[in-house]
């Protein structure tokens, strides 16, 4: 496992973490190691412990003859095969030059001069910051706002493309004057194209199409990554977009959440191949640091068995691995755990059957929890306690089939029901599932239990026993019963709508819980594939009867062109067709950058969004919000 520190639950976000992956730091590590190496021998001065995470993203740097600390309980550690010494022994040092493994080093620097013996040289991470202009705030490098990064995939060729779709969402925070830098990388981790583009002044729309980027680059067919780094951002330090995959032909169609931008150790809900299926995992390194061989492993999940990929993967290099590869003859529902070792963000899967491919996310699971004794011990005030919503399309059309994910390393049980829900918010059933195991092969057909069209929440029911983390989480699948088209998504659960809290839940965009307003974004469709959003107002104890929804149509500028009311039943689901709602002069005056900012300040609503044509394809993924 990569030897990074990545995301804290109680924290957030490392931004050392990211200082040190960024591709321009990578670019200039590597310089600065390469005059070290022409220096002599090297000692490394580490006061903040962060020599070990440096030193694993950049591998080539030369090695340490000797490691220097300030805190006393690690003297006497081994740290990257050095033995660690107090700083007060740097007049002893041999070493040629002094690395000082940390930024802003002026203020380290200055306290230790003084201890430097005669011609030693001197360098720092200062060495590798990403150039002033590239900073959001100057007053200290390693701020969070520096550092609003992440990845997409993304791929032109053979007939398919991407289009990654946003806001500026920092204007209504006071940013200014965003920009997007952007560096595309080929399946070789080599860069194709390194540009900005300019955010609109307002909460504008964004789009970055494929296509385009080809064209305006003259690029050969290309399948990789395309990082993303947010400057002069306000609010969030996330990058967060909807990402549509197509075909020209129109016989593919997807669209998948933002990449979770902190790598990590182990990913599940990838589904096994069903016997006419063809399962990939695209391999993605979000570092400057090979992957080994035998790094990345494939297990059924609960087998405790894994299967190692053999080939190293090169930096920032793409890799197709066919799960049957590793996972011989496992097949649907079996469900797939990836071992990643900490070397990529959220990686996607795509699925093959017959003409027709469908892409879906990873999520990320848990190493950090343990059962909670807690959450079978809710008070009454939080009614069900955690939620699971997602939509149950028109039966008559589409069939519903939800499978349950074990989600955290330690979740070995879940016992769960299944509540079934009108769109009117009337309860229309409910099925317990049972206490199920972590290798658990349930996917559930909801038109098995008569479901009508509204919504279904998964919820945790401890009739015979088991344990609950909170990190529920499940992979649903919709077929559309004559077309044969499909799409699936995975999500997790949270409590909602509730004025009481647990932990950090109900859970707000931002602030404290507990979060009970929506703020989502849906983007427009065109012509020949419609947008839509399935909205849901789930409630784990009684709410306001009705939420009091405002659909906000933008144009591209972020400018309001209407606004138009939607009443959603507590408990129940509302679908959003912006065509229908606004109709085609004002989406053509919206253009091809507006969106629908779905607005609520009563309740916290959950969707699902997507593009639906005419001929049967269509597309599903959650919503994000901001």
């Amino acid at each position: 496992m990569l030897d990074i520190q990545t995301y804290d639950a109680r924290q957030g976000g490392n931004a050392l973490y990211k200082a040190l992956a960024h591709p321009l730091a990578a670019e200039a590590i590597a310089t600065l190691g390469g005059r070290l190496r022409q220096q002599g021998a090297l000692a490394v001065f580490d006061p903040d412990g962060v020599a070990a995470m440096l030193f694993a993203l950049h591998p080539d740097l030369p090695r340490i003859a000797e490691l220097y600390v300030q805190d006393v309980s690690l003297v006497g550690r081994e740290i990257l095969g050095a033995v660690a010494r107090p700083i007060t022994d740097l007049p002893e040092s041999g070493a040629a030059t002094l690395l000082v493994a940390t930024f802003d080093a002026g203020r380290v620097l200055a306290r230790i001069t003084h201890l430097m013996p005669a011609g030693m040289g001197v360098a720092s991470l200062d060495d590798a910051r990403l150039p002033d202009e590239m900073l959001t705030s100057r007053r200290a490098y390693l701020d969070r706002l520096n550092f609003a990064t992440n990845y997409a995939f993304f791929r032109d060729e053979d007939g398919f493309g991407t289009r990654l779709v946003t806001a500026n969402y920092w204007a209504s925070y006071g940013a200014k004057q965003v920009r997007l830098w952007l560096r595309l990388f080929d399946a070789n981790g080599h860069p194709l194209a390194t540009w900005e583009e300019a955010l609109p002044a307002g909460a504008g729309g964004v789009s970055i199409d494929s296509g385009q980027v080809r064209r305006r680059f003259d690029l050969p067919p290309f399948t990789g990554q395309l990082f993303i780094h947010a400057i002069g951002v306000a609010g969030h330090d996330v990058v967060k977009y909807a990402l549509d995959t197509f075909e020209s032909s129109g016989d593919s169609l997807s669209v998948t959440h933002d990449a979770n931008a902190w790598p990590s150790d182990r990913y599940a809900n990838l589904p096994a191949p069903r016997a006419d299926e063809r399962v990939v995992l695209w391999v993605q390194n979000s570092h400057a640091a090979a992957i080994p061989a035998g790094a990345i492993t494939l297990d059924r999940i609960g087998r405790e068995q894994p299967a190692a990929l053999d080939v190293a993967v090169p930096p920032y290099a793409t890799l197709a691995l066919d799960v049957d590869t590793l996972l011989p003859g496992l097949r649907w529902p079996a469900q797939i755990e990836l071992r990643a070792g900490r070397h990529m963000v959220r990686p996607r899967y795509e699925v093959t059957r017959g003409d027709r491919r469908r892409i879906a996310h990873l999520n990320v699971e848990r190493a950090d929890l343990r059962p909670d004794p807690g959450i079978p011990a809710l008070p009454a005030s939080l009614g069900r306690g955690y939620l699971l919503p997602f939509p149950v399309l028109s039966p008559e059309r589409f069939r519903t089939i939800v499978q349950p994910t074990p989600m955290a390393e330690r979740q070995d049980t879940l016992p769960l029901r299944l509540d079934l829900f009108d769109a009117a918010g009337n309860k229309a059933g409910e099925r317990f599932l049972g206490c199920l195991p972590r290798d658990h092969d349930l996917a559930l057909d909801l038109s098995e239990l008569g479901a009508p069209e509204g919504h279904a929440e998964l919820v945790y029911d401890f009739r015979d026993g088991g344990s609950a983390d909170g990190w529920l989480h499940a992979l649903v699948r919709y077929e559309d019963r004559a077309s044969g088209h499909v799409a699936e998504t995975s999500f997790g659960a949270h409590i909602f709508n509730t004025a009481m809290c647990y932990r950090d839940e109900p859970q707000s965009y931002s602030g404290p819980p507990p979060g009970l307003s929506t703020r989502l974004f849906l983007r427009l469709g065109d012509e020949r594939r419609r947008s839509f959003a399935a909205l849901m107002y789930p409630a784990s104890a009684p709410w306001h009867a009705q939420s009091q929804t405002m659909l906000l149509l933008h144009d591209g500028r972020g400018e309001i062109l209407a606004e138009r009311p939607v009443k959603i039943a507590c408990s129940g689901s509302h679908v959003v067709w912006p065509h229908e709602v606004f109709g085609a002069a004002l989406l053509q005056q919206a253009g091809p950058r507006g969106y629908v900012l779905i607005r609520d300040v009563t309740c916290r609503l959950f969707g699902y969004h997507g593009l639906m044509d005419t001929d049967g394809h269509f597309s599903l993924d959650h919503m994000f919000g901001f």
